[in-house]
């Protein structure tokens, strides 16, 4: 029996172990991976490394995480430790008080406090940067520290600190050698905390952030777009320095008697270079802020040839501060909390509702040159007619991507019921996007993907449950690419553009949108009403639909172009044969999304949370 309970707790152990430790060792091995692949590895090579090196995005934002999360750790570790120890000698009724509202950063959810904190630094007037983000973080790691510091502060004798300074001891002295010696435990858990909870940080960051900085978590955020396996070599990179910290912790104290005064030499070494790395980042931010001609574009992740932007800094001699969204909501929400831009990238429909409530500007069609370049197509939709405040960027739809070695070319037919069809269950991915799925639900029943009619909506949702239940679908986002390159399901809803690049990458798949109609969709570049750098920011929008940098563009994102002669080369060359890259904009039952006015938005959202939510 006890060997029976020896081998089944060395096997939980063992199962435990694997469980945390797999995944990592499998993000190591790939980052070595020859090929794009994050599911099959092709063949050693250092390649990710390289690119990973070569990344000034990159480095960056480890610039930014590490020196952001030092100096938050130190200033909270403070505040923190001072506000425990002054605690314990407060009034009871003062000191729960403090103790609860201290608890409340700790259980509030991140996306509140990171709205909140984005208000504050808006409603202050601050310039969202590397300041905004570096008081977001102290102010969310102090309570850790608070928290971790006051039981070992508590557990001391509320006399000792008089019997310091009964011996001689000043105030400080009876602090720094008598009180902060017995906590050290405390403080320096809190510290590890609060260094760990700032460089591993993303939504409040997310929210607070401006000025084209960036921390890791944002960075690779964006990078999860595409398939991008440098993200495994910084990962990797991550988890050796991890490592190397976490032998060094435990080997120094052995060697600390025999090296005290290396020790503080080393210590004095690496503040000084600290401070000259901080002084010398402030500085840059400062720069860019200062710059005499600075322009801040926002764009969706992993959307844009970034080269681009370097080109364009040297040709007209001025700054880009290039940032990212998640989606167009995200770009909404921060535009409308106060944040500034100079030229947004939005989809149709939100470009409708920018205009609607006024946050754009007319284009000066006279300062736009190479909108001879524009393909007819993309021009006068309903979302912008005439194209007055929009310039098309890039467009496309979304439509089914097949294995044509295991879909009847016969179930073709069936449009979007295909993803009804109980011969392909288990074998589908359906895109996690509310308003996507009703489109292929409206559409599959003969009516308007932009209805407003209750009974319309209430049928799409049960086709979309009924669908759910038949077809056991997997709601994925991104890694549908990587997934249907691996071949691991025969159907996927996606968008043309992610089409385009899978079938280049798995010659099996194919495309097409069904006769019942699809969402044919716009990007557009806009300039916004408060845009500070109007003349700049034209001369951007012309610069990024000239010949050369759209061809740039679409080669690096994949995406169909609007404009005419890089839409040609990329159809006729790397794209030849692909549908997904050639929008059929001859079906009549095509449409672009509407604005949704806010209670129709709230009622599909409430349906589709309903069916994610078996």
């Amino acid at each position: 029996m006890k060997r029976n309970h020896k081998f089944f707790s060395m096997l939980y152990v063992v199962l435990c172990l694997a469980f945390f430790y797999l995944p990592i060792l499998v993000t190591m091995i790939f980052s070595f991976n020859s090929s794009k692949s994050l599911t099959r590895f092709t063949g050693f090579s250092l390649r990710w490394y390289q690119e990973l090196m070569g990344n000034g995005e990159v480095i960056k934002a480890v610039y930014v995480s590490v020196t952001i999360a030092i100096i938050a750790t130190v200033i909270s570790t403070i505040l923190g430790t001072v506000t425990a120890i002054g605690l314990s000698k407060s009034r009871k009724v003062v000191k729960e008080l403090l103790l609860n509202i201290n608890n409340i950063p700790i259980l509030n959810p991140e996306i509140v406090t990171a709205i909140s904190l984005m208000l504050l630094f808006s409603s202050l007037g601050f310039r969202k940067g590397y300041l905004t983000m570096l008081l977001a973080h102290i102010a969310f790691c102090t309570p850790y520290v608070i928290t971790s510091v006051y039981p070992k502060v508590r557990a001391l004798d509320p006399n000792l600190a008089n019997a310091a300074m009964d011996l001689g001891a000043t105030p400080f002295q009876a602090l720094t050698k008598v009180i902060v010696p017995m906590i050290k435990e405390g403080i320096f858990a809190g510290a590890l905390l609060a260094f760990t909870m700032s460089f591993d940080d993303f939504v409040i960051s997310y929210f607070v952030s401006g000025n084209g900085v960036k921390n890791i978590s944002i960075v690779v955020y964006n990078m999860t777009k595409r398939i991008n396996p440098t993200i495994n070599a910084l990962s990797t990179i991550v988890i050796v320095v991890i490592v190397v910290v976490l032998l060094l912790s435990n080997l120094v104290p052995l060697i600390k008697k025999k090296a005290k005064k290396l020790n503080r030499r080393m210590v004095r070494v690496m503040s000084a270079i600290l401070i000259v790395a901080v002084t010398a980042g402030l500085v840059k931010w400062g720069y860019v802020a200062g710059s005499a001609h600075v322009l801040k574009v926002y764009n969706a992740g992993e959307y844009m040839d970034l080269s681009l932007l370097e080109k364009f800094e040297k040709e007209y001699n001025c700054q880009i501060v290039y940032e990212t969204f998640e989606s167009n909501e995200m770009m909404y929400t921060k535009l409308s909390s106060g944040e500034t831009y100079d030229v947004l990238i939005p989809s149709d429909y939100m470009i409708q509702r920018l205009i609607k409530e006024e946050y754009l500007q007319a284009l000066d069609w006279k300062k736009l040159p190479n909108r001879k370049n524009l393909l007819r197509d993309v021009t006068n939709k309903s979302y912008d007619p005439g194209n007055r405040y929009s310039c098309p960027y890039f467009w496309g739809t979304v439509g089914i991507l097949y294995d044509k070695t295991v879909v009847d070319p016969q179930d073709l037919k069936d449009g979007w019921n295909l993803l009804c069809n109980p011969k392909y269950k288990g074998n589908l991915y359906m895109y996690d996007s509310e308003r996507d799925s009703f489109m292929i639900a409206l559409k599959a029943l003969g009516y308007s993907m932009n209805t407003t009619n209750m009974e319309e909506i209430q049928e799409a949702y049960q086709w979309l449950i009924n669908q759910r239940d038949t077809m056991d679908p997997i709601y994925a986002g991104d890694d549908v690419i990587d997934n249907m390159i691996s071949g691991n399901k025969a159907l996927a809803v996606v968008y043309s553009g992610d089409a385009s690049y899978i079938i280049s990458e798995n010659p099996n798949l194919d495309y097409f949108t069904p006769d019942q109609g699809t969402n044919i969709w716009y990007d557009a570049m806009v300039i916004t009403k408060d845009c500070s750098e109007v003349d700049l920011a034209h001369e951007f929008i012309n610069f990024m639909i000239s010949d050369e940098s759209a061809l740039s563009n679409t080669e690096e994102v994949g995406y169909t172009s609007t404009v005419k002669s890089a839409y040609e080369e990329m159809k006729d060359g790397t794209y030849a044969g692909v549908s997904s890259y050639i929008p059929d904009i001859s079906n009549p039952k095509n449409e672009i999304f509407a604005y949704q006015k806010p209670k129709i938005k709230q009622k599909f959202a409430e349906l589709w949370t309903k069916v994610k939510a078996k």
